[in-house]
């Protein structure tokens, strides 16, 4: 915020987050192309080129300035609408149809790429150099755990106020009624943080659960209270993971990620790892965790505006220290 109250753009040009990734696609959406996401107010095009790989580049045309994403892919090559430009492994120009004769191709005609990587099921953009890697998440490399994801929405809320609830269990009897939260006793014990491992740093909690018809696929168990031992945290800028272990033994991992198109609208996703048997099929384990997720996205498109970083503007109570800790690091990295 600036002097006066009045709102500044944070995301739209703030060098501090150019050199973080952020989740923009499931990879098995990213077919052929091309894509058109948007990533802190730059929009990239994505495509598959012919080695597989996922491209990511400013959607612009370098002659013409057309945007790439209303092209077409074939054989892995991108070619932009306007006058047949196209482009393959790396973001190279591979053709000039109206000089391909006569001229060789410019160096200037090349695309200068985005980074970008698959991991976790998910395609990742950094529009920089990256200051940092992608959150290890152990679990994706054990046998007797298997790895959900789910789609990439669009919501119409500040991605600060999505970490910020992702942070915050004192919703839970509110905003998840309809699904697990009417079992749990709204006053929140005293937390304390701490380094939950070399990455993740939150608090451990214990809550007890509604267990729904609608839960027993992702719980395992067909008690009308579940007792959760869990843990929450956060690494920067906005990558938020919550564990859940059952008194069963089932281990239930959430990682929330929130990437921010601007100030006011955001993608979100989340990936889901879990020690169970494998039996129970991949929609119904998954359709209680979205049904929360809808939830929180009804709650949160009410609000208006990026969440405010500093000490005043909203008010915490001790509930809320997660976030306060997490908007204390966010406001520092962002200056």
């Amino acid at each position: 915020m600036s002097a006066n109250g009045t709102h500044t753009q944070i995301f739209g040009d703030n060098a501090g987050l150019r050199g973080y990734w952020f989740a923009v696609a499931e990879s098995s959406e990213i077919v052929d192309g091309p894509y058109r996401r948007t990533l802190l107010s730059q929009t990239c095009v994505l495509w598959r080129s012919p080695s597989g790989d996922v491209v990511a580049a400013p959607d612009r045309c370098p002659h013409r300035e057309a945007p790439l994403s209303a092209g077409s892919v074939s054989a892995g090559c991108l070619t932009c609408c306007y006058h047949g430009w196209s482009f393959g492994d790396g973001g190279r120009c591979v053709r000039i149809p109206s000089a391909e004769e006569t001229l060789p191709i410019p160096p200037a005609a090349h695309l200068g790429v985005v980074n970008a990587v698959e991991r976790y099921g998910l395609v990742w953009l950094c529009l920089d150099e990256p200051v940092a890697d992608i959150p290890t998440m152990p679990w994706d490399d054990l046998d007797d755990y298997r790895r959900i994801n789910n789609p990439v929405e669009e919501w119409a809320t500040s991605a600060t106020r999505m970490t910020d609830n992702f942070l915050d269990f004192s919703h839970f009897p509110w905003v998840h009624v309809g699904t697990f939260g009417g079992a749990q006793n709204p006053l929140i014990p005293k937390l304390d943080l701490e380094q939950l491992d070399d990455q993740f740093y939150g608090y451990k909690y214990e809550v007890d659960a509604s267990n729904p018809d609608d839960a027993i696929a992702t719980t395992g168990v067909t008690d009308d209270v579940v007792h959760r031992h869990m843990s929450t945290g956060f690494v920067l800028p906005m990558t938020v993971r919550s564990t859940i272990l059952y008194e069963t033994g089932l281990e239930h991992i959430l990682l929330l990620l929130a990437t921010p198109i601007d100030d006011e609208t955001s993608y979100f996703t989340f990936v889901m790892w879990r020690n169970d048997d494998f039996s129970v099929p991949v929609e119904e384990v998954a359709a209680f965790d979205r049904a929360i997720g809808a939830e929180d996205k009804l709650m949160l498109e009410r609000l208006d505006g990026v969440l405010p970083m500093g000490r005043t503007g909203v008010v915490s109570v001790q509930a809320d220290k997660a976030s306060v800790e997490w908007r204390r690091q966010f406001a520092a990295l962002l200056t």
